[in-house]
């Protein structure tokens, strides 16, 4: 899954940032990666981190052993663990998060379930992170248009 947004173009290139793609398998192996934590890995590590595969049981522990090993190498201490969910949000399509609407919504756009459905998980994913309280939504619109969803 080599999926970069629209509105991350700003920071792809240099991977200054961690890409959504990035963060969905964070959320996937249950591992909190800080921006300092990212920030010390090499332009290769973070290549490595954006293109190693997270998606069935083995990726997934071979993902999270890999990220624990930079950290503790960098760091001297594992990262923290997250929960991990087994019925996470964005491979929910019959509901569309509180979060979004009311995000949507100050916005006055109204999403419709049947547009929801048709977004993948990581489009979905992507909107639940930019509409949460704790993180800076100034991509939620720009991520909406991307989306086709305004």
């Amino acid at each position: 899954m080599l999926q970069f947004f629209e509105f991350e173009a700003e920071f792809v290139a240099s991977l200054r940032c961690i890409p959504m793609q990035v963060r969905y398998k964070l959320d996937t192996c249950g591992i909190k990666l800080k921006l300092q934590h990212w920030h010390s890995f090499s332009s290769d590590q973070r290549q490595k981190t954006v293109e190693l595969a997270c998606t069935t049981t083995a990726e997934i522990s071979i993902y999270r052993e890999n990220l624990r090993s930079q950290v503790l190498a960098n760091f001297k201490i594992y990262p923290s663990d997250l929960p991990i969910d087994p019925h996470p949000a964005w491979m929910q399509t019959e509901f569309i998060p509180i979060s979004v609407l009311e995000h949507a919504a100050e916005l006055e756009i109204a999403i419709e379930r049947s547009q929801w459905q048709k977004l993948t998980a990581l489009q979905r994913f992507s909107l639940i992170k930019l509409s949460t309280s704790n993180h800076e939504n100034n991509n939620f619109l720009p991520a909406l248009q991307e989306f086709e969803l305004s």
